[in-house]
């Protein structure tokens, strides 16, 4: 079976996973990463950057350099996948392929709740981690809401690491006294889909810092000019400096690929992570995978991660002509930061029978040394 083609569709973790590994696993056979944007941004440590602990050019990298191991990168936009034809429709061309791996993740769609491009800054991007940060550094008292504006979002864990650094940082300042910092979400409690204990233990953490938690609440809209979140409720909540998660949706040649569920993402197999069409695959934020109890797989890089090697590993023995045998398991972790140099530590199975099984870790400096040393070895491990 010499000389197949794998095309990956996306740049981000899962595709960087893949591309990497199946690169180093094959030879003879062409390994395509199609990706618009030339850099690669490290999303983990978008709240440093926030927090003015790392700087935007320390977290992020030249995809090109991925052409050293033995990837084919194709700088352009993906336009449309045709399962039929076996080929993918970008900017540059058409790119015919024998195994397809989707990880176009989900994109940020400001523009979907009123007001929010206008009003808030947005951690989930590099530039409005500076701007927060920059924000955050100006203010001189106020109430400051970090807004979860619809569901799903990916990383679960950063609209409290956002509410957390925030207050570190007014804390530091010395302008904490003047200030307030609430967290609104329609999220029942932190962290759902990781069960209330764990959210319960967040959410006391929150309030040793005097955060407010105000759990399932909508926002309508947004008012810029008066400065008020509108709630479905009717209420309306002021602030001063607003820190927000934006809309997420799936990417248009998802949602228009025949291979996604009405939500827009692709249902996959649990384990294989293959869809309904044979030689297709999806990973990470693209992709929704039902859970006992009837909540989702969260989305998160841990998970894309681990799903990405799954998949490289099952390509990689099709085209050696064995049988493959990985599958995902579920499992994952996350870092919670907290600001002062201190971290908590998620981890869990959520593939468990019941319900997902989940287990937060005491906060300490060791959990934040663990998250910069994780930061250094991923630039490094990919790009070095």
């Amino acid at each position: 079976m010499a000389g197949e083609t794998v095309v990956i569709l996306g740049g981000g973790t899962g595709g960087l996973v893949a591309a990497n590994h199946l690169a180093r696993k094959q030879s003879g056979h062409r390994i395509v990463l199609v990706e618009r944007d030339p850099v690669y941004r490290f999303a983990p440590s978008f709240l440093w950057v926030m927090s003015g602990a790392r700087r935007p050019e320390q977290v992020t990298v030249d995809l090109r350099r991925l052409t050293r191991r033995g990837v084919e990168l194709t700088q352009a936009e993906v336009r449309a996948i045709d399962v039929g034809a076996g080929r993918v429709e970008t900017s540059t061309g058409s790119i015919p392929y024998d195994r397809l791996v989707v990880a176009l993740g989900a994109e940020l769609a400001p523009e979907a709740l009123p007001g929010f491009a206008e009003a808030a800054h947005s951690p989930y991007a590099l530039e409005g981690a500076v701007s927060a940060g920059r924000a955050l550094e100006e203010l001189e008292g106020g109430r400051v809401v970090v807004l979860v504006s619809r569901l799903p979002y990916k990383c679960p864990a950063a609209p409290y690491e956002t509410a957390l650094l925030a207050e570190a940082m007014l804390r530091k300042r010395g302008v904490r006294s003047r200030s307030t910092v609430d967290v609104y979400t329609p999220e029942p409690f932190p962290m759902p889909t990781a069960g209330p204990v764990l959210g319960e233990a967040l959410r006391g953490i929150l309030e040793q810092r005097e955060i407010g938690f105000h759990p399932e609440q909508s926002v309508e809209r947004i008012e810029p000019e008066t400065r008020e979140l509108v709630l479905t409720s009717g209420e309306r909540v002021g602030y001063d400096l607003l820190l927000g998660v934006p809309p997420h949706r799936a990417p248009a040649p998802a949602r228009e690929s025949g291979l996604a569920a009405e939500t827009g993402f692709i249902p996959v197999d649990r384990a294989t992570l293959a869809t309904n069409v044979e030689g297709v695959f999806a990973i990470g934020d693209v992709t929704t995978i039902p859970l006992a109890g009837g909540k989702f797989l969260p989305k998160a890089g841990v998970f894309a991660h681990g799903q990405a090697k799954v998949v490289a590993q099952r390509i990689a023995a099709e085209l050696a002509g064995r049988a493959p045998s990985d599958a995902f398991e579920g499992k994952g972790a996350c870092f919670v930061e907290m600001g002062d140099g201190i971290a908590a530590y998620a981890t869990g199975d959520f593939y468990a029978e019941e319900a997902p099984q989940v287990t937060l870790r005491r906060p300490g400096r060791r959990w934040h040394l663990a998250k910069v040393a994780f930061e250094k070895y991923w630039l490094r491990r990919w790009f070095r």
